[in-house]
């Protein structure tokens, strides 16, 4: 345990990229707190930036040795902002449609926020090398290719005052609960150093920030629509391997136990 008390002897460069990460998301929190569909854009624009800055920290500290308890903390603290509160906030605000339903989609965003928190907390007092449930940056990229898909086909019909689809409205409250869920579920895990989870978060992870750019662009017809699709199959195939991820170890399992037991 380190003896030194002060803030600037704690911190090593990894958490100042960390800190990076947070300054954004605390920006894209505010973003949210304006309601306007502009600002809610913007909002999940920026916290697609976070995704870098948590991959970025962690390959620093990896690189220079420099993994302690304070970066530890610093990051699950960050994260559960960035990751977790942050999304849920900016998802309410992007599909409340001020009716009885909202209070719904309350309860889903609370979820959402929970089990980032919960899976975050749990992360840290657990021996195991590996990963139970799904990281809290992929759950935050479910939430940001959803709200994209949406974003860029109502703009492609009339802008930004433009509804989402209906059936979007009804459908986020429950995907909200069911995220939550797969961030503090043990029927997913993911193997030490978490391989395949990096190789996903790094093929997807960058088209947030690149097509959330367009979105500010005020793109065409065309190429909203073209955007948008793109971001429905992301959100799809993200989920599909998540969910694809849990059968498949699950039958593995059965599989050794057979083996074993044969």
């Amino acid at each position: 345990m380190s003896t030194k008390t002060t803030i600037p002897s704690l911190l090593k460069l990894k958490d100042y990229v960390t800190l990076t990460g947070t300054i954004i998301g605390m920006i894209a929190l505010i973003c949210g707190s304006f309601g306007t569909r502009y600002a809610v854009s913007l909002g999940f624009f920026l916290i697609s930036i976070t995704l870098g800055t948590d991959l970025i920290d962690g390959y620093i500290a990896r690189k220079t040795g420099t993994v302690n308890e304070m970066g530890k903390e610093l990051d699950s603290l960050s994260d559960s902002l960035t990751f977790g509160i942050v999304p849920a906030v900016l998802t309410f605000q992007a599909f409340k449609t001020g009716a009885f339903f909202d209070f719904i989609l309350l309860i889903g965003s609370i979820c959402f926020a929970l089990g980032a928190i919960l899976r975050l907390a749990r992360f840290n007092i657990l021996a195991d090398p590996g990963y139970t449930g799904v990281p809290t940056p992929v759950s935050c990229l479910l939430m940001i290719g959803y709200f994209f898909f949406n974003y860029f086909h109502a703009f492609a019909y009339g802008g930004l005052t433009y509804p989402f689809l209906d059936i979007s409205y009804y459908f986020v409250p429950f995907l909200l609960m069911f995220i939550g869920w797969l961030n503090i579920t043990t029927y997913i895990k993911f193997g030490e150093k978490g391989k395949s989870v990096y190789i996903v978060f790094i093929l997807l992870a960058p088209l947030s920030p690149i097509f959330g750019l367009i979105g500010i662009l005020n793109p065409t017809f065309i190429v909203s629509i073209t955007v948008s699709i793109i971001f429905l199959i992301a959100f799809i195939m993200l989920l599909g391997w998540v969910l694809l991820h849990s059968f498949l170890l699950n039958l593995l399992k059965k599989r050794r136990k057979k083996n074993n037991t044969g």
